[in-house]
């Protein structure tokens, strides 16, 4: 069967997964009367709460005789470890860019990987539709970005074509008749060479693993293109690492190909197809699967350094226990292990005393992902702030630098520029007006900085700001940054909160928590108006006497408490405290429950 291999590539929220939803009702891969999730390609809840790609994922559509394997890249550089790899599967790509916003940061990402690789993209100018679109600029920016990102000539000579994901339909002209998105098929199959792996499938069977996953009933499943020959199920076949040491033998129990939305069971794997292989227990990401007689594994791409490190801890505090079952350090322990073996951005390594473990990764997004899945599991957690991994290089002490790039409205540029180049210790790179009334800022900024601002940034603009950021390179320590300026309000009794002590602790500062809320001596309940912290006693309820009076019983009216995403909680604590998480509830505490501890422990720090 003719075969064509492609990726998809976007921006978050450029309407990827929409478009491929489409591209599956035309092709035929879904009934009619098939009922089909929204976005049936973001398979798992939190992709389809908060609308992004976060796993990559395969899937295939027939079009007159022509198999097109089409698989779908996460957008967020957070998740960058899975794109590089995907792009070596596959023989061309389809970047798709948002006709109002043009090509964004993350779309410069992936766009960097795929053009160093040599594939030539389809450009697809999507949502033309809208008011504010802008199809002929956001064509000039795409060949600005490919010319800044060193393309060829080829490259530079690529196709174009407007299209509506939502409404079903791609042109070859902007005012063309606007039905299906055959002009898209075509283009994939005219445009994107066949596998060249086709030519070797007499030789011997290689596949390079890229992605892996794991299912309750057949275990890990390794997914990648068969680079040369055929594989049957039962053969027996071997891994190799990176630099060709064998690392196991196994006998292939499955193989899986992608047909329309799900996998299906096949017979045999061929050169150019892309494939799951079940039936190994060490092979992982970027080893080779390959015939027993195979002696070099290919060429794979290294895997990303992480750039954070977060504590994942046992939860501790006096409400330990109540809301989640899962609560032990080797349950935790388990369970990021198992993340490890699918995440390859992610590494796992035990504290001493062996009750935390410190978790490294891309970003604070993939971070707050992870803890979010396993509190839904029923997990309960202690989370650290976020630490930036420093590096040694040439005996000089450097650190990760991000490229942001914020889109915001002409009024509030000033006050970014001044949080990101002042306390945060970021350099200003380009700063040009972008559409009616916005400016876009681009800076090199310390990842340190970055930590916690994204919600500030939000207040700063009035929640109409857009910020991105892509990782940059290494650069040396840029001083110290300073952190929360406010200081908490720290419980010091146990027990249920009262309205009345709240009420009459409210100019004090903010508060976190409402009225008949479990409270514990150690937990951190608001924000102080001052910076230091300051102990309170949220119990203490209004001294009764058989006195009444008309004029001294006020009604008790409470301000709304402020309360925090997940995300945000781990933005805001200090070095001293941890965010508890429950499958229920986020709460703050200090470290150190007991005053006594605190006290001591601080006078040691200092």
């Amino acid at each position: 069967m003719d075969l064509r291999n492609i990726a998809i590539i976007a921006h978050v929220d450029h309407g990827k997964t929409t478009l491929v939803d489409e591209l599956l009702k035309q092709s035929g891969a879904f009934r009619e009367n098939q009922s089909v999730a929204e976005r049936a390609m973001d398979s798992n809840d939190l992709e389809r709460e908060r609308g992004i790609t976060i796993l990559a994922k395969c899937t295939s559509v027939e079009w007159q005789g022509v198999r097109i394997n089409i698989v779908d890249t996460p957008g967020h550089a957070d998740f960058g470890g899975e794109v590089e790899r995907i792009l070596s599967m596959v023989d061309g790509v389809v970047l798709l860019v948002d006709a109002a916003e043009g090509p964004m940061p993350q779309t410069k990402f992936v766009t960097s990987k795929a053009l160093a690789l040599g594939l030539r993209p389809i450009v697809v100018l999507n949502k033309v539709d809208k008011p504010d679109a802008e199809p002929d600029r956001a064509l000039d920016e795409v060949f600005d970005l490919f010319a800044s990102l060193d393309a060829d000539d080829d490259q530079l000579d690529f196709p174009h074509l407007y299209a509506s994901g939502r409404n079903g339909w791609c042109d070859d002209e902007l005012d063309g008749p606007r039905e299906t998105l055959d002009a898209l098929f075509r283009k994939i199959v005219d445009h994107v060479p066949s596998p060249k792996q086709q030519d070797h499938a007499h030789e011997e069977f290689r596949m390079l693993a890229t992605t892996l996953g794991a299912d309750a009933f057949v275990g890990r499943l390794l997914t990648g293109r068969v680079e040369s020959g055929r594989l049957k199920v039962g053969t027996t076949v071997q891994a190799l690492s990176r630099d060709h040491k064998k690392l196991e033998q196994f006998r292939v129990t499955r193989i899986q190909a992608f047909r329309g939305l799900g996998p299906q069971d096949i017979d045999e794997a061929i050169a150019g197809d892309i494939v799951s292989l079940a039936g190994m227990s060490k092979a992982t990401v970027a080893d080779t699967i390959c015939a027993t007689s195979v002696t070099e594994a290919l060429p794979a791409q290294p895997i990303d350094p992480p750039t954070i490190t977060v504590t994942f801890g046992i939860n501790d505090s006096p409400l330990a226990g109540r809301d989640g079952k899962k609560v032990q350090s080797r349950v935790i322990r388990d369970r990021l292990m198992k993340e490890a073996e699918s995440n390859v951005a992610i590494k796992v390594s035990d504290t001493p005393g062996g009750e935390a473990f410190e978790v490294a990764g891309r970003g604070e997004l993939q971070m707050g992902v992870l803890i979010e899945n396993m509190r839904r599991e029923g997990f309960e957690l202690s989370i650290s702030r976020p630490q930036v991994l420093m590096r040694d290089i040439d005996g000089q002490r450097m650190e990760p630098i991000e490229e942001a790039t914020i889109d915001v409205d002409d009024e509030y540029s000033g006050a970014v520029i001044e949080k990101i180049t002042g306390p945060r210790k970021g350099e200003l790179v380009e700063m040009k007006p972008a559409g009616a009334g916005k400016t876009r800022i681009i800076a090199h900024v310390p990842s340190r900085g970055l930590i916690g601002y994204h919600g500030e940034f939000l207040t700063d603009t009035r929640g109409t700001g857009v910020l991105n950021r892509v990782f940059h390179g290494w650069a040396p320590f840029k001083g110290t940054i300073q952190g929360r300026r406010q200081g908490v309000l720290i419980s010091m009794e146990n027990g249920v909160s009262v309205a009345y002590a709240l009420w009459k602790l409210e100019d004090r500062g903010k508060f976190f928590i409402g009225a008949q809320e479990a409270v514990y001596t150690g937990m951190i309940l608001g924000e102080h108006s001052r910076d230091n912290d300051l102990e309170i006693n949220p119990l203490k309820g209004k001294q009764l006497t058989n006195v009444r009076a008309s004029g001294t019983d006020e009604a008790v009216r409470l301000t709304t408490p402020v309360t925090m995403t997940l995300e945000q909680a781990i933005a805001y604590i200090d070095d001293d405290e941890l965010v508890e998480v429950t499958p229920k509830s986020i709460r703050l505490r200090k470290r150190f429950l007991d005053p006594h501890e605190r006290k001591r422990q601080s006078r040691a720090a200092s």
